[in-house]
């Protein structure tokens, strides 16, 4: 599916070969964004013949599973970015986003639906002065776009975090451990396209000069700041759930250590009770035949055991032991 918009918010519908190489010959006066969702041998064959791409950019295309990068060609810029969003599940997923960027035109090549481009499309048709007439303008529109689509997935994660926390201090189960280490592993791994990205913009900030000119670097550099910023979220991330798996570690060792407290009371207490009863049922005429129920001895040794309760229970409450 193909979508064309030029700077000026004119749009075609999936444009077709011939529409698209003449709005290439005026690109110079009327820069366009070609926006390709789910490619097919077609379209990766305009892309090579009609624009002239790098045939090693194609197979990027068609392989998928890049790295985010930035890669210099005669003439244009090839750029891998990555957005992620959240799957029913609580699954962290990362999409994929190829661009060609030129000084008089953008063309963005993704498998998945991007949704949010879609808005952004609309918006410009609606709104032509976004672009200012500018194709670099245009090309910062989407990148943006792209780049701050993974703010409302942090603070997602932030608030999973925190539910987390609530659950283990609530009621500390080896499910929530799971949890934890499955959120763990996405957050390192969104903090490694992050920070590949954040790199990659550092690059463009220098090398958008010689594309767009001066004034574009400014765009640039709020890009860079937002990407500096959702790398430090991730890392803050990444120290909370260390911190919710030590809350949990911490909270099931006192748990265990509170269960084995009172079962070694309750040891305690019994042992001089098990000691009384062991010595005074020994087969010895003088014990079988003295201690009777109707005998003093009989009272005594109960009065004893009882004390000996009793005795222990004072010095555990005072030692703070229960």
């Amino acid at each position: 599916m193909r979508t064309l918009i030029t700077t000026k918010g004119d749009s075609l519908g999936d444009p077709s070969d011939k529409a698209i190489a003449a709005r290439l010959k005026v690109c110079h006066d009327d820069g366009f964004w070609l926006d390709i969702q789910g490619p097919d041998q077609d379209d990766f064959t305009l892309l090579e013949k009609v624009f002239g791409f790098h045939h090693l950019t194609i197979e990027d295309i068609q392989h998928q599973d890049q790295r985010p990068k930035l890669e210099e060609y005669h003439g244009y810029t090839f750029i891998v970015i990555f957005t992620g969003t959240l799957a029913a599940q609580g699954k962290v997923t990362f999409r994929e986003h190829h661009m060609f960027v030129s000084k008089d035109y953008l063309v963005t090549v993704h498998d998945e639906p991007a949704e949010l481009l879609v808005e952004l499309a609309g918006r410009i048709k609606r709104s032509p002065e976004l672009t200012k007439g500018n194709p670099g303008f245009l090309t910062y529109l989407v990148i943006d776009e792209l780049v701050d689509s993974l703010f409302p997935l942090l603070e997602t994660l932030d608030e999973r975090i925190d539910g987390l926390e609530d659950q283990i201090l609530d009621k500390a189960t080896p499910e929530l451990l799971g949890d934890i280490y499955k959120l763990k592993h996405q957050v390192i791994e969104l903090r490694k396209f992050i920070g590949a990205q954040r790199d990659l913009f550092q690059r463009l900030i220098t090398h958008s000069i010689d594309i767009h000119g001066e004034e574009l670097t400014l765009y640039w550099r709020d890009v860079h700041d937002h990407l500096i910023r959702q790398y430090e979220t991730v890392e803050s991330l990444r120290d909370l759930l260390t911190g919710a798996m030590d809350v949990y570690l911490s909270t099931v060792s006192n748990r265990l250590n509170n269960t084995m407290k009172a079962l070694t009371v309750i040891a305690s207490l019994f042992l001089p009770l098990t000691f009384l009863t062991g010595f005074f049922g020994m087969n010895f005429l003088y014990l079988t035949g003295n201690l009777e129920p109707s005998t003093p001895s009989f009272a005594i040794g109960i009065a004893v055991m009882l004390s000996s309760v009793v005795i222990q229970f004072y010095f555990f409450r005072r030692r703070g032991w229960l």
